[in-house]
């Protein structure tokens, strides 16, 4: 038989499809080209709300949010009566508090917040074994603990064997530079390869998670089809991995590769403030950011009939009687799970995005989840804690294809990935290995 071909997964944040499209055959892009002319693509689906916390762990878990239990960019703790904030803007993480917020970010989403039955990739792969690498990447947990590369915090967080976090978790010293400052030329892109080129050099992994986010942090300042400097950046750390193993060809005969990205993006024309409908109530707490917003609240259906008419509002969405049901302008659709399928009723126009029916079901049953979700009406977004925003630019965490599709491209991997959470179970069962029973039920589920 054949050797088993080690795995990278690559990932641009908030690439869309029609960009990455685009950019097969473009000179600014080799190193996507060349992938794409030797890989087999397809265009796959994000999960909901199509928000980076939210997808990197259904990447890492291979599952919804009903799975992993991460709901949204910012949520409501119940059991702690506060505000989470994983860092919708700088304005926001100073208005939960620095401190806590940053706290949360770093540690607590994947230590306290991630649901202890979900299993990573990185966990999965090393119980077996195998030796996994993180660079950047936000869902992480592992078993290997590492502390922080700051003297005097001797709290660690459990990564994979190999794990580089923003220059804060290094397990190993790569000479790479400093990730956090300037940015918006691609200086945590450049830090990624570095790393990768250090890694690769040594063939230090069998699987790696190599997560490129600059391009979704132009794209939010000037929306998806302007930001073609941050994706030749991201082009130029993807090929620093084909130059460390000598070259293309002999990359891909040491390498299976799936690459993708978490989620869309769109452009948004105007906010509003989904907490403007609730004003003056209590017991009512309002999160939102980007697309999508969360309502936690004791009467779910009165406080969806509320934004009936709000302009901003594409859908709502809540839990009743054993049903979930979509609400937009008074009218509603009704459904459940059927065996494979699904039992409806009522107006099913109302979510005729891609895979929205399972998206919405996993992410109304994440316990942490408002009791209302919405999903953004084209064109808007939601400000944020501070009421910080991306008008002008673009944005995602809608139902909306737009912020759901996602490009998905495999060499080397049996399976062609159909969602993002098909990612993790294909590169556990390329090594032979059997998947956690969710991974296993999810795709007939779907």
């Amino acid at each position: 038989m054949p050797e088993t071909k080690k795995v990278i997964l690559i990932v641009i944040d908030g690439l869309t499809p029609s960009v990455f499209e685009s950019a097969v055959g473009d000179k600014r892009t080799p190193a996507l080209t060349f992938l794409a002319e030797n890989g087999r693509y397809e265009r796959a689906v994000s999960t909901f709300p199509s928000l980076t916390p939210v997808c990197l762990s259904s990447l890492a878990t291979g599952g919804h949010p009903d799975v992993h239990h991460i709901p949204h960019l910012v949520w409501y703790h119940r059991e702690e009566h506060r505000v989470v904030e994983y860092g919708s803007s700088f304005a926001a993480v100073r208005a939960a508090g620095m401190t806590r917020a940053i706290f949360d970010t770093i540690i607590n989403m994947n230590s306290r917040h991630l649901a202890a039955d979900a299993v990573t990739v990185f966990e999965a792969l090393e119980d077996a074994e195998l030796t996994a690498a993180a660079i950047n990447i936000t869902c992480y947990r592992g078993r290997t603990p590492h502390l922080p590369t700051l003297p005097g915090i001797p709290i660690p967080a459990f990564g994979p064997k190999r794990f580089f976090y923003y220059n804060l978790f290094e397990s190993d010293v790569t000479g790479a530079p400093l990730a956090v400052f300037g940015r918006s030329g691609g200086s945590i892109d450049a830090y990624a390869a570095s790393v990768g080129r250090w890694l690769v050099t040594r063939d230090g992994f069998d699987f790696l998670a190599y997560y490129l986010p600059d391009y979704d942090f132009a794209s939010h300042a000037h929306g998806p089809d302007g930001a073609h400097e941050a994706l030749a950046r991201a082009d130029e750390a993807i090929g620093a991995l084909l130059d460390a193993a000598g070259g293309p060809d002999e990359f891909l005969e040491r390498y299976a590769v799936v690459f993708c990205s978490d989620h869309g993006q769109t452009l948004v024309e105007r906010h509003a403030h989904l907490q403007a409908s609730f004003a003056g109530l209590e017991d009512v707490v309002v999160t939102a950011s980007n697309r999508a917003g969360m309502i936690y609240g004791r009467d779910a259906r009165g406080l969806a009939e509320r934004l009936d008419g709000v302009p901003s509002v594409g859908v709502a969405l809540f839990l009743e009687g054993g049903e979930a049901i979509a609400r937009r302008e008074g009218e509603e659709l009704r459904f459940a799970r059927a065996g494979d399928g699904w039992r409806t009723s009522g107006d099913e126009s109302l979510l005729d995005e891609p895979d929205a029916l399972a998206r919405a079901w996993a992410a109304l049953h994440n316990p942490n989840a408002g009791d209302i979700l919405v999903s953004a009406a084209p064109g808007i977004e939601f400000a944020d804690l501070a009421g910080r925003h991306h008008a002008g630019g673009g944005s995602h965490g809608s139902l909306l294809a737009g912020d759901s599709e996602v490009p998905m491209l495999t060499i080397g991997i049996e399976v062609a990935p159909r969602s993002i959470v098909d990612v993790a179970p294909a590169v556990i069962q390329h090594f032979g290995l059997e998947p956690p029973a969710y991974q296993r039920t999810l795709a007939r589920a779907v």
